[in-house]
Protein backbone atom coordinates (compact mmCIF):
# COMPACT_ATOMS: atom_id res chain seq x y z
CA UNK A 1 0.00 0.00 0.00
CA UNK A 2 1.40 3.23 -0.96
CA UNK A 3 2.07 5.87 1.97
CA UNK A 4 -0.05 8.43 2.66
CA UNK A 5 0.37 12.04 1.37
CA UNK A 6 0.91 14.51 4.46
CA UNK A 7 0.71 18.14 4.02
CA UNK A 8 -0.03 21.20 6.33
CA UNK A 9 -3.42 21.94 5.25
CA UNK A 10 -4.38 25.30 4.60
CA UNK A 11 -7.38 26.89 2.63
CA UNK A 12 -4.29 27.79 0.00
CA UNK A 13 -3.00 24.48 -0.16
CA UNK A 14 -5.98 22.91 -0.12
CA UNK A 15 -7.26 25.33 -3.33
CA UNK A 16 -3.99 24.36 -5.07
CA UNK A 17 -4.79 20.54 -4.96
CA UNK A 18 -5.47 19.33 -8.67
CA UNK A 19 -7.30 16.10 -9.76
CA UNK A 20 -5.37 13.05 -10.87
CA UNK A 21 -6.33 10.09 -13.17
CA UNK A 22 -7.22 7.65 -9.38
CA UNK A 23 -8.89 9.72 -6.37
CA UNK A 24 -6.21 10.28 -3.66
CA UNK A 25 -6.23 11.96 -0.61
CA UNK A 26 -3.88 14.00 1.27
CA UNK A 27 -3.88 14.10 5.17
CA UNK A 28 -3.58 16.85 7.94
CA UNK A 29 -0.27 16.90 9.55
CA UNK A 30 -1.34 19.33 12.64
CA UNK A 31 -4.30 16.55 12.80
CA UNK A 32 -3.59 13.44 11.47
CA UNK A 33 -7.03 12.00 11.31
CA UNK A 34 -8.31 14.85 9.03
CA UNK A 35 -7.64 14.65 5.41
CA UNK A 36 -8.79 16.07 1.89
CA UNK A 37 -10.37 13.86 -0.73
CA UNK A 38 -9.89 14.80 -4.10
CA UNK A 39 -11.57 12.59 -7.14
CA UNK A 40 -10.87 12.19 -10.74
CA UNK A 41 -13.36 14.97 -11.48
CA UNK A 42 -11.86 18.04 -9.28
CA UNK A 43 -14.95 17.33 -6.35
CA UNK A 44 -12.91 17.81 -3.21
CA UNK A 45 -14.78 16.56 0.14
CA UNK A 46 -13.12 16.36 4.32
CA UNK A 47 -12.85 13.05 5.34
CA UNK A 48 -11.84 11.31 8.99
CA UNK A 49 -10.01 8.04 10.38
CA UNK A 50 -13.03 7.31 12.87
CA UNK A 51 -12.19 3.93 14.70
CA UNK A 52 -14.47 1.21 15.30
CA UNK A 53 -13.57 -1.20 17.64
CA UNK A 54 -9.98 -1.15 16.47
CA UNK A 55 -10.92 -0.71 12.74
CA UNK A 56 -10.63 2.35 10.81
CA UNK A 57 -12.72 3.75 8.20
CA UNK A 58 -13.40 6.49 6.30
CA UNK A 59 -16.08 9.27 7.52
CA UNK A 60 -17.22 12.48 4.99
CA UNK A 61 -17.17 15.50 6.71
CA UNK A 62 -18.96 16.89 4.16
CA UNK A 63 -17.66 19.34 0.70
CA UNK A 64 -14.33 21.50 0.74
CA UNK A 65 -16.29 23.96 -0.71
CA UNK A 66 -18.52 24.33 2.36
CA UNK A 67 -16.18 24.93 5.72
CA UNK A 68 -12.69 26.00 5.29
CA UNK A 69 -9.70 24.52 6.67
CA UNK A 70 -10.48 25.33 10.90
CA UNK A 71 -14.36 24.68 10.38
CA UNK A 72 -13.04 21.31 9.21
CA UNK A 73 -10.51 20.74 12.24
CA UNK A 74 -13.33 21.92 14.84
CA UNK A 75 -15.78 19.46 13.22
CA UNK A 76 -13.38 16.73 13.29
CA UNK A 77 -12.67 17.24 17.32
CA UNK A 78 -16.33 17.37 18.07
CA UNK A 79 -16.67 14.03 16.14
CA UNK A 80 -13.98 12.48 18.09
CA UNK A 81 -15.30 14.09 21.21
CA UNK A 82 -18.96 12.98 20.87
CA UNK A 83 -19.52 10.28 17.61
CA UNK A 84 -22.46 9.56 19.16
CA UNK A 85 -23.97 13.36 18.33
CA UNK A 86 -22.72 13.43 15.27
CA UNK A 87 -25.27 11.04 12.62
CA UNK A 88 -23.02 8.67 10.92
CA UNK A 89 -22.06 9.95 7.15
CA UNK A 90 -24.24 7.92 4.64
CA UNK A 91 -22.89 5.05 2.25
CA UNK A 92 -21.57 6.82 -0.45
CA UNK A 93 -23.57 6.26 -3.21
CA UNK A 94 -22.90 3.68 -5.82
CA UNK A 95 -21.73 6.26 -9.02
CA UNK A 96 -23.58 4.47 -12.33
CA UNK A 97 -21.22 3.28 -15.27
CA UNK A 98 -21.57 6.03 -18.50
CA UNK A 99 -23.23 3.79 -20.42
CA UNK A 100 -25.94 2.83 -17.52
CA UNK A 101 -26.86 7.14 -17.34
CA UNK A 102 -27.11 6.78 -20.99
CA UNK A 103 -29.32 4.14 -21.63
CA UNK A 104 -31.40 4.84 -18.49
CA UNK A 105 -32.43 8.02 -16.89
CA UNK A 106 -30.69 10.25 -19.24
CA UNK A 107 -32.84 8.64 -22.09
CA UNK A 108 -35.81 8.73 -20.96
CA UNK A 109 -35.46 12.89 -19.68
CA UNK A 110 -34.04 14.06 -22.75
CA UNK A 111 -33.25 11.28 -25.84
CA UNK A 112 -36.93 10.05 -25.66
CA UNK A 113 -38.09 13.99 -25.99
CA UNK A 114 -36.10 15.03 -29.00
CA UNK A 115 -37.56 15.06 -32.84
CA UNK A 116 -36.69 12.16 -34.74
CA UNK A 117 -33.58 13.39 -37.00
CA UNK A 118 -32.09 14.79 -33.51
CA UNK A 119 -32.40 10.82 -32.15
CA UNK A 120 -31.19 10.12 -35.25
CA UNK A 121 -27.77 12.25 -34.92
CA UNK A 122 -27.42 11.55 -31.16
CA UNK A 123 -27.89 8.00 -31.63
CA UNK A 124 -24.89 8.18 -34.73
CA UNK A 125 -22.70 9.96 -32.50
CA UNK A 126 -23.43 7.41 -29.37
CA UNK A 127 -23.08 3.92 -31.08
CA UNK A 128 -19.71 5.60 -32.59
CA UNK A 129 -17.98 8.10 -30.92
CA UNK A 130 -19.05 8.35 -26.69
CA UNK A 131 -19.75 4.71 -25.67
CA UNK A 132 -16.98 3.20 -27.51
CA UNK A 133 -14.55 5.94 -25.33
CA UNK A 134 -16.75 6.09 -22.12
CA UNK A 135 -19.44 3.58 -21.81
CA UNK A 136 -17.83 1.59 -19.53
CA UNK A 137 -16.36 4.06 -17.47
CA UNK A 138 -17.15 5.36 -13.84
CA UNK A 139 -18.91 8.61 -14.51
CA UNK A 140 -17.21 9.94 -11.59
CA UNK A 141 -13.28 8.58 -13.28
CA UNK A 142 -14.27 10.53 -16.70
CA UNK A 143 -11.10 13.41 -16.50
CA UNK A 144 -10.58 16.22 -18.25
CA UNK A 145 -7.26 14.86 -19.99
CA UNK A 146 -9.15 11.88 -21.20
CA UNK A 147 -11.72 13.96 -22.54
CA UNK A 148 -9.42 16.04 -24.34
CA UNK A 149 -7.12 12.58 -25.91
CA UNK A 150 -10.47 11.53 -27.37
CA UNK A 151 -11.64 14.78 -28.64
CA UNK A 152 -8.10 15.32 -29.70
CA UNK A 153 -8.13 12.57 -31.85
CA UNK A 154 -11.68 12.50 -33.33
CA UNK A 155 -10.81 16.28 -34.31
CA UNK A 156 -8.15 15.10 -36.47
CA UNK A 157 -10.48 13.98 -39.38
CA UNK A 158 -13.85 14.90 -38.81
CA UNK A 159 -13.72 18.30 -36.65
CA UNK A 160 -17.36 19.67 -37.13
CA UNK A 161 -18.45 15.97 -36.19
CA UNK A 162 -16.08 16.07 -33.21
CA UNK A 163 -17.91 19.55 -32.33
CA UNK A 164 -21.28 17.65 -31.98
CA UNK A 165 -20.35 15.08 -30.11
CA UNK A 166 -18.07 17.11 -27.44
CA UNK A 167 -21.54 18.68 -27.27
CA UNK A 168 -23.73 16.47 -26.56
CA UNK A 169 -20.94 14.92 -24.05
CA UNK A 170 -21.07 18.18 -22.01
CA UNK A 171 -24.98 17.96 -21.81
CA UNK A 172 -24.77 14.59 -20.76
CA UNK A 173 -22.33 15.09 -18.30
CA UNK A 174 -24.14 18.05 -17.19
CA UNK A 175 -27.23 16.08 -16.65
CA UNK A 176 -24.53 13.55 -14.40
CA UNK A 177 -24.31 16.74 -12.20
CA UNK A 178 -27.44 17.59 -12.10
CA UNK A 179 -28.66 13.96 -10.55
CA UNK A 180 -25.59 14.33 -8.10
CA UNK A 181 -23.13 11.75 -9.95
CA UNK A 182 -20.47 14.26 -10.60
CA UNK A 183 -19.39 17.65 -9.12
CA UNK A 184 -17.86 19.40 -11.95
CA UNK A 185 -17.84 18.31 -15.66
CA UNK A 186 -14.94 17.02 -17.43
CA UNK A 187 -15.84 18.40 -20.65
CA UNK A 188 -16.29 21.66 -19.40
CA UNK A 189 -13.06 24.02 -20.34
CA UNK A 190 -12.81 22.02 -23.88
CA UNK A 191 -12.88 24.76 -26.67
CA UNK A 192 -14.77 23.55 -29.89
CA UNK A 193 -12.45 23.87 -32.81
CA UNK A 194 -13.38 26.36 -35.07
CA UNK A 195 -15.26 26.48 -38.06
CA UNK A 196 -14.81 28.61 -41.41
CA UNK A 197 -17.36 31.79 -41.33
CA UNK A 198 -19.77 31.34 -43.96
CA UNK A 199 -18.87 34.14 -46.59
CA UNK A 200 -19.34 32.21 -49.49
CA UNK A 201 -22.35 33.34 -52.24
CA UNK A 202 -22.34 33.16 -55.66
CA UNK A 203 -22.75 36.80 -57.30
CA UNK A 204 -25.48 37.20 -60.16
CA UNK A 205 -22.91 36.25 -63.31
CA UNK A 206 -22.21 33.26 -61.34
CA UNK A 207 -25.88 32.27 -61.20
CA UNK A 208 -25.90 32.65 -64.48
CA UNK A 209 -23.29 30.49 -64.92
CA UNK A 210 -25.12 27.30 -63.03
CA UNK A 211 -28.39 28.25 -64.50
CA UNK A 212 -26.73 27.47 -68.13
CA UNK A 213 -25.32 24.16 -66.74
CA UNK A 214 -28.39 23.29 -65.18
CA UNK A 215 -29.77 23.53 -68.18
CA UNK A 216 -27.54 21.28 -70.07
CA UNK A 217 -28.87 18.67 -67.86
CA UNK A 218 -32.76 18.80 -67.16
CA UNK A 219 -34.00 16.16 -68.57
CA UNK A 220 -32.97 12.60 -68.76
CA UNK A 221 -31.84 10.76 -65.48
CA UNK A 222 -30.11 14.00 -64.17
CA UNK A 223 -33.04 16.48 -64.47
CA UNK A 224 -34.70 15.35 -60.82
CA UNK A 225 -31.02 16.57 -59.56
CA UNK A 226 -30.99 19.72 -61.89
CA UNK A 227 -34.58 20.12 -60.06
CA UNK A 228 -33.30 20.21 -56.62
CA UNK A 229 -30.12 22.29 -56.81
CA UNK A 230 -32.98 25.14 -58.69
CA UNK A 231 -35.40 24.50 -55.77
CA UNK A 232 -32.10 25.09 -52.91
CA UNK A 233 -31.59 28.55 -54.99
CA UNK A 234 -34.91 29.32 -55.27
CA UNK A 235 -36.08 28.52 -52.04
CA UNK A 236 -32.89 28.87 -49.37
CA UNK A 237 -33.98 25.56 -47.64
CA UNK A 238 -31.89 22.84 -46.66
CA UNK A 239 -30.84 20.21 -48.68
CA UNK A 240 -32.99 17.55 -47.16
CA UNK A 241 -35.78 19.77 -46.93
CA UNK A 242 -36.47 19.68 -50.57
CA UNK A 243 -34.80 16.21 -51.41
CA UNK A 244 -37.46 14.26 -49.09
CA UNK A 245 -39.93 16.71 -49.83
CA UNK A 246 -43.37 14.41 -49.43
CA UNK A 247 -46.71 15.87 -51.50
CA UNK A 248 -48.62 16.01 -48.58
CA UNK A 249 -46.24 19.12 -47.73
CA UNK A 250 -46.85 20.85 -51.04
CA UNK A 251 -49.40 23.41 -51.23
CA UNK A 252 -50.17 26.23 -54.08
CA UNK A 253 -47.68 28.93 -53.31
CA UNK A 254 -46.10 27.39 -49.92
CA UNK A 255 -44.09 24.36 -48.46
CA UNK A 256 -45.85 23.48 -45.07
CA UNK A 257 -42.62 21.77 -43.49
CA UNK A 258 -43.94 19.77 -40.75
CA UNK A 259 -40.16 18.29 -39.46
CA UNK A 260 -37.56 20.98 -40.66
CA UNK A 261 -34.70 21.56 -38.17
CA UNK A 262 -35.99 24.02 -36.19
CA UNK A 263 -39.39 22.36 -36.66
CA UNK A 264 -42.81 23.18 -38.35
CA UNK A 265 -42.45 26.35 -40.87
CA UNK A 266 -43.72 27.80 -44.22
CA UNK A 267 -41.65 28.17 -47.27
CA UNK A 268 -43.33 30.83 -49.60
CA UNK A 269 -42.97 29.52 -53.05
CA UNK A 270 -42.26 32.14 -55.71
CA UNK A 271 -43.56 31.62 -59.78
CA UNK A 272 -40.16 30.00 -60.96
CA UNK A 273 -40.22 27.61 -57.69
CA UNK A 274 -44.05 26.59 -58.28
CA UNK A 275 -43.65 25.67 -62.21
CA UNK A 276 -40.32 23.21 -61.23
CA UNK A 277 -42.64 21.28 -58.52
CA UNK A 278 -45.64 21.53 -61.02
CA UNK A 279 -43.35 19.57 -64.17
CA UNK A 280 -42.74 16.72 -61.40
CA UNK A 281 -44.40 13.27 -62.23
CA UNK A 282 -47.17 12.59 -59.37
CA UNK A 283 -46.88 8.68 -59.65
CA UNK A 284 -47.78 6.37 -56.45
CA UNK A 285 -44.79 7.68 -54.57
CA UNK A 286 -45.56 9.95 -51.81
CA UNK A 287 -42.22 11.66 -52.42
CA UNK A 288 -42.01 14.98 -54.90
CA UNK A 289 -38.39 12.93 -55.88
CA UNK A 290 -38.26 9.61 -55.05
CA UNK A 291 -35.91 6.79 -55.10
CA UNK A 292 -34.91 5.82 -58.35
CA UNK A 293 -34.59 2.22 -57.00
CA UNK A 294 -37.59 2.36 -54.40
CA UNK A 295 -40.11 4.75 -55.01
CA UNK A 296 -41.95 4.05 -51.47
CA UNK A 297 -38.40 6.17 -50.22
CA UNK A 298 -37.27 9.54 -50.83
CA UNK A 299 -33.99 10.07 -53.03
CA UNK A 300 -30.70 9.83 -51.55
CA UNK A 301 -28.83 13.09 -50.67
CA UNK A 302 -26.08 12.63 -52.35
CA UNK A 303 -25.99 15.09 -55.31
CA UNK A 304 -23.74 13.38 -57.84
CA UNK A 305 -24.79 15.83 -60.60
CA UNK A 306 -23.69 19.17 -57.84
CA UNK A 307 -20.27 18.20 -58.64
CA UNK A 308 -20.21 18.25 -62.34
CA UNK A 309 -22.09 21.15 -62.53
CA UNK A 310 -20.39 23.55 -60.56
CA UNK A 311 -17.02 22.59 -62.16
CA UNK A 312 -18.46 23.47 -65.31
CA UNK A 313 -19.44 26.76 -64.28
CA UNK A 314 -16.23 27.47 -62.75
CA UNK A 315 -17.38 28.03 -59.12
CA UNK A 316 -16.07 24.40 -57.44
CA UNK A 317 -15.12 26.33 -54.13
CA UNK A 318 -19.17 26.74 -53.79
CA UNK A 319 -20.93 24.09 -51.55
CA UNK A 320 -24.39 23.02 -51.61
CA UNK A 321 -25.27 24.97 -48.77
CA UNK A 322 -23.88 27.89 -49.73
CA UNK A 323 -27.19 28.30 -52.18
CA UNK A 324 -29.05 29.16 -48.98
CA UNK A 325 -26.54 31.69 -48.31
CA UNK A 326 -26.65 32.84 -51.76
CA UNK A 327 -30.94 33.03 -51.53
CA UNK A 328 -30.31 34.84 -48.40
CA UNK A 329 -27.73 37.39 -49.05
CA UNK A 330 -29.38 38.60 -52.46
CA UNK A 331 -32.64 38.73 -50.87
CA UNK A 332 -30.68 41.51 -48.32
CA UNK A 333 -29.51 43.06 -51.00
CA UNK A 334 -32.41 43.43 -52.89
CA UNK A 335 -33.89 45.61 -49.92
CA UNK A 336 -35.84 42.25 -48.14
CA UNK A 337 -35.49 43.30 -44.04
CA UNK A 338 -33.23 41.13 -42.12
CA UNK A 339 -35.99 40.23 -40.01
CA UNK A 340 -38.38 38.67 -43.11
CA UNK A 341 -35.32 36.90 -44.33
CA UNK A 342 -35.11 35.60 -40.90
CA UNK A 343 -38.88 33.96 -41.18
CA UNK A 344 -37.67 33.03 -44.31
CA UNK A 345 -34.89 30.98 -44.01
CA UNK A 346 -36.52 29.77 -40.75
CA UNK A 347 -34.16 30.56 -38.20
CA UNK A 348 -34.84 31.62 -34.43
CA UNK A 349 -33.28 34.78 -34.20
CA UNK A 350 -31.88 37.46 -36.75
CA UNK A 351 -28.27 36.54 -35.52
CA UNK A 352 -28.47 33.62 -37.19
CA UNK A 353 -29.18 35.56 -40.29
CA UNK A 354 -26.98 38.27 -40.36
CA UNK A 355 -24.17 35.60 -41.11
CA UNK A 356 -25.22 35.41 -44.42
CA UNK A 357 -25.97 39.21 -45.41
CA UNK A 358 -22.34 39.56 -46.91
CA UNK A 359 -21.55 41.49 -50.29
CA UNK A 360 -19.75 40.42 -53.19
CA UNK A 361 -17.17 42.58 -54.35
CA UNK A 362 -18.96 43.17 -57.84
CA UNK A 363 -22.20 43.76 -56.45
CA UNK A 364 -20.58 46.40 -53.74
CA UNK A 365 -18.72 48.20 -57.40
CA UNK A 366 -21.97 47.91 -59.05
CA UNK A 367 -23.87 49.77 -56.43
CA UNK A 368 -20.92 52.12 -56.08
CA UNK A 369 -21.22 52.98 -59.65
CA UNK A 370 -25.12 53.23 -59.38
CA UNK A 371 -25.15 55.57 -56.76
CA UNK A 372 -21.79 57.57 -58.49
CA UNK A 373 -24.12 58.00 -61.25
CA UNK A 374 -26.97 59.02 -59.78
CA UNK A 375 -25.32 61.77 -57.45
CA UNK A 376 -23.32 63.60 -60.25
CA UNK A 377 -26.58 63.87 -62.50
CA UNK A 378 -27.75 65.60 -59.01
CA UNK A 379 -24.54 67.87 -59.44
CA UNK A 380 -24.76 68.28 -63.21
CA UNK A 381 -21.14 66.55 -64.28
Amino acid sequence: MPARERSRLSDAAVARLRPRQREYAVWDTRVPGLGVRVRPTGGMTWVMLEDTGGHSRRVSLGPVSTMTVEEARRRYHERRASPETVKPAAPAPTVPLFRELVEGAWKEAHFERCKPATRKGYASLLDTRLLPAFGSRPLDSITPAQVRRWFDRFSRTAPGNANNALKLLRQILGFAIARGHLDTNPARDIAPNRRPQLTRFLSSEEIARLHSALDRHSGGRYGAQADIVRLLLLTGCRRNEIVRLPWSEVRDDTLVLADSKVGARQVPLGARARRILERQPRGESPFVFPSPLDPSRPRGHNLGLWYRVRKEAGIEDVRLHDLRHTHASHAVMNGVPVPVVSRMLGHSNTRMTLRYAHLGDRDIEAAAERVGQAVAAVMGI
